[in-house]
């Protein structure tokens, strides 16, 4: 696996723009020491980490005409915002290119940005991770600092925190923008996670 990961950072170090590489290996990295943090497998987040962007910088015509053409689900809403659609597509390259095939490791990259109910670890901590990464700022994603500590102690209660804000801040971009549809996965993901961790609803 190590020989594996090694291959990766160099095909993103080749394949994505500098500052998405950076960001690509804070999201690797700090998947991995959660896992580590849980005595998980961390060389699985690290390869679900490295591969999460993989398909993030092409552009959005391209993302959406690979997607048909590779049979990947496309809903109403994604056709407008076809951005959403890269960790699907991600995780077809994730198998098709870059010969991963553990299921639990596809699914990471293909649900890292909406989550989905009843995650399997490696996808808890990808959403975390990315959600958390060094390169987020309070700023601009609220309690961030707190959802950092919680994510290495109670990492479902990260996961409810990270997907209320995330929920919420796509409601106010949908506010604004009537075209900008939120996924209705994320909605779920924060409904279950409000239940397992048995908090009420607002």
């Amino acid at each position: 696996m190590n020989n594996k990961i090694d291959e990766l950072i160099k095909a993103m170090e080749q394949l994505l723009p500098h500052k998405r590489y950076v960001h690509t290996l804070g999201v690797a990295y700090l998947a991995a020491s959660i896992a580590m943090a849980y005595k998980k497998n961390y060389e699985k987040a690290m390869v679900a980490g490295l591969l999460h962007d993989c398909a993030k910088c092409l552009p959005e015509k391209e993302i959406l005409k690979q997607c048909m053409e590779r049979g990947i689900t496309v809903s109403a809403a994604e056709k407008k915002q076809p951005f959403l659609l890269h960790g699907r597509l991600g995780a077809w390259y994730a198998q098709h290119k870059y010969s991963v095939k553990d299921e639990k490791i596809l699914n990471a990259i293909r649900f890292h940005t909406t989550g989905r109910p009843d995650m399997s670890f490696v996808e808890k901590s990808i959403y975390l991770a990315d959600y958390i990464e060094i390169g987020r700022v309070q700023k601009t994603e609220p309690d961030l600092d707190t959802i950092r500590k919680m994510a290495f102690e109670n990492i479902d209660l990260a996961v409810y925190y990270a997907a209320k804000n995330t929920v919420s801040y796509l409601a106010e971009k949908e506010k604004r923008n009537p075209e900008a549809k939120m996924d209705g996965t994320a909605i779920l993901t924060l409904e279950y996670y409000r239940q397992l961790c048995g908090i009420e609803a607002e």
